[in-house]
């Protein structure tokens, strides 16, 4: 497969995830507010940016509803809700004849949606000037459409090699983002209850896990008895459950290996040795050990060791000299 390919299907899947994740973690914090108090409002906000890589020139000034605009439609923030969608929609455009039709109208409606030049002034029409109704609407019409496109991705296109690299993309995002997430809440998940202000830490542990789209897939292995530990186990550790650190590596290691089996890259053999090292300390590792470490600096390495296979793969299928090309 051509690199100009291989890099766009990544990165559409990328920004995708990206944004799905984004938006995901903004409605569970704004249908949250209403049982919190103003202490546990500011920490859980200043979380929310934590999960999202504490993004430069955006910070919480005390008003959840400004925050959610300006995740959601600064242009300046590359992180931002539309800022993915439109930088997903333009690789999808640049591998228009690679995708299937069905693909490309689901994600170019997605995108005519959220850059309609009155999506922003509806958003803005509110008390304090932001539609907070308006606001959650947007965000559950956003996380549908991802939902979608990734079901008529699965349904109409062909699992060859570009459906593979989707699935990379797709994958090594989340598995960084869950990293992420789990970092971002876990100074609080670990404190005892009694000194959680507020004493709200049930709604903490309950938005970490939907911010994960976990509670329901949770509460199905455990029942609803919410603790620490356990919340890390099925987030990091939980085979089955497709947000989940092992699921997620599980998957980028399958989709990874079926491209190397196609592509013939002879120098695929370092690629795999980094994603099959976490995948194998995910897949061996018991949540006690983990708890005995330094568990953010634990989360921190599988960051970073996500890092080193994103950079393989660009390595390995997108910068590629043409006698490095030739000798594969």
């Amino acid at each position: 497969m051509l690199s100009r390919v291989a890099d766009s299907l990544y990165w559409m899947s990328r920004y995708l995830e990206r944004a799905e994740h984004t938006t995901r973690l903004l409605e569970v914090n704004l249908n949250l507010m209403l049982d919190e108090s103003a202490a546990s409002a500011e920490r859980r906000w200043q979380r929310v940016l934590l999960a999202l890589g504490n993004p430069k020139d955006i910070a919480w000034i005390g008003d959840p509803y400004a925050l959610t605009y300006e995740l959601t439609f600064s242009t300046a923030y590359k992180g931002s809700i539309i800022s993915c969608i439109i930088a997903a929609r333009e690789n999808s455009r640049h591998v228009r004849e690679q995708i299937s039709t069905e693909q490309w109208h689901r994600l170019n409606s997605l995108y005519l949606e959220v850059t309609r030049p009155e999506m922003q002034s509806e958003m803005q029409t509110g008390a304090n000037g932001f539609n907070s109704e308006r606001q959650n609407e947007f965000l559950q019409r956003v996380m549908e459409a991802v939902h979608q496109f990734q079901g008529v991705t699965d349904s109409t296109m062909s699992h060859g090699e570009g459906w593979q690299f989707i699935q990379v993309g797709r994958y090594i995002e989340r598995a960084a983002a869950t990293a992420k997430l789990l970092e971002a809440y876990h100074e609080d998940l670990w404190k005892l209850p009694e000194h959680l202000p507020g004493g709200n830490e049930y709604l903490d542990w309950m938005g970490l896990l939907r911010s994960a789209t976990a509670f329901e897939a949770y509460c199905k292995v455990y029942t609803a008895d919410l603790s620490p530990e356990k919340i890390l186990e099925f987030l990091l550790l939980d085979a089955e459950f497709p947000h989940s650190l092992r699921f997620s590596i599980d998957s980028l290691q399958r989709a990874l290996e079926a491209i190397h089996s196609e592509s013939g890259k002879q120098r695929a053999m370092q690629l795999s040795m980094l994603a099959g090292r976490l995948q194998a300390s995910l897949s061996f590792s018991q949540v006690d050990d983990i708890l005995e470490q330094d568990v953010i600096a634990y989360l921190r390495n599988i960051q970073a060791q996500c890092e080193e296979i994103h950079d393989g793969i660009f390595e390995l299928y997108v910068d590629y000299s043409i006698q490095t090309a030739l000798a594969s």
